[in-house]
């Protein structure tokens, strides 16, 4: 029934009423893992007299929007590390690996560029390896658990004994896979880009990069257009020397002289030398003449009536 007490009698056949609904900001991206899940529904009910209630249920997806355009995202990370390979408490030498990537956030299909400088003083022959790790993080009544997964990973080239690899941008494709969870209270899912090296008779050597998987791309010209803007006003500071008013150009007289020519062309005089001693500048042409008079279409001088036309035909 409505306000009025008047009870709407729907015919047989199909009806439709549409709902809408605002989405909160903070809702957390739909994921589903092995202790839990983030889920989203609708639910509807009809209810019927003297009958029982109809229910349906519609699932749908939620993704947080996480921008990587932000000066947090884009800071470069890098990292070092260093192990003693022993076996049997015996040392077999060093090994070291320094990583370094352009940023911390990327988004799914994106290619990171790894810069790595692996050194093998160990006895032994190392193999370098890189992989995309995503760490789930489950947190219930006070008790906390964890999942690592393995996304992607690569392999480099094994490394002899006494000998050091440099990768030059060692590309690794990020995989379609879902956004960091980071604000959430029960569910978090992390990544990290872990560089690792194999080292025969020991543990492994790793070096942990966190990364960030967003959902909006890089802007292309996000993160330069503001030091570009700084640059170009420092060179354009030049431009306020420049008089507001052109001066009128000299006379004819005061620019052609009397005919000096083996002056002009006599060496430079020597504390003209000594200044032309240091390193060369490009100097910017001053504006100080005046401009010349617009173009127009009247003529300034037309012919007189008394001067009869010619005809173009004689």
């Amino acid at each position: 029934p409505t306000d009025s007490g008047e009870v709407t009698v729907l015919p047989a056949g199909r009806h439709e009423f549409p709902f809408t609904f605002q989405l909160p900001e903070t809702l957390a991206t739909s994921f589903e893992g092995k202790h839990g899940n983030v889920r989203y529904w609708v639910k509807a009910k009809l209810h019927r007299p003297w009958a029982t209630v109809k229910k349906a249920k519609k699932e749908f997806t939620v993704i947080e929007p996480i921008d990587i355009n932000t000066p947090a995202l884009l800071a470069p990370q890098a990292g070092a590390k260093e192990k003693f390979a022993r076996a049997w408490y015996c040392n077999r030498g060093q090994v070291s690996v320094t990583a370094k990537i352009d940023r911390k956030g990327y988004t799914p299909g994106e290619v990171i560029p790894i810069f790595a400088e692996i050194d093998n003083c160990t006895s032994r022959a190392v193999v370098p390896k890189a992989a995309i790790i995503q760490t789930q993080t489950f947190v219930a009544r006070g008790t906390k658990k964890q999942k690592k997964l393995v996304v992607t990973s690569i392999s480099g080239d094994s490394i002899a004994a006494g000998k050091r690899e440099v990768w030059h941008g060692r590309a690794l494709k990020i995989p379609p896979v879902g956004p960091s969870i980071l604000h959430c209270r029960i569910i978090q899912v992390e990544y990290s880009l872990k560089v690792c090296v194999d080292i025969p008779g020991s543990s492994k050597l790793i070096l942990e990069l966190p990364l960030v998987i967003g959902t909006i791309p890089l802007h292309p010209f996000g993160s330069r257009t503001s030091s570009i803007s700084s640059q170009c006003s420092v060179h354009m500071e030049w431009l306020s020397s420049i008089p507001e008013r052109p001066e009128a150009p000299p006379e004819y007289s005061a620019v052609v002289s009397s005919p000096e020519p083996e002056q002009s062309l006599a060496p430079p005089s020597a504390e003209l030398r000594s200044a032309l001693e240091g390193p060369f500048f490009a100097y910017i042409q001053e504006f100080r003449f005046r401009p010349p008079p617009l173009y127009s279409e009247v003529d300034p001088n037309p012919p007189s009536e008394a001067v009869r036309p010619r005809c173009m035909t004689c």
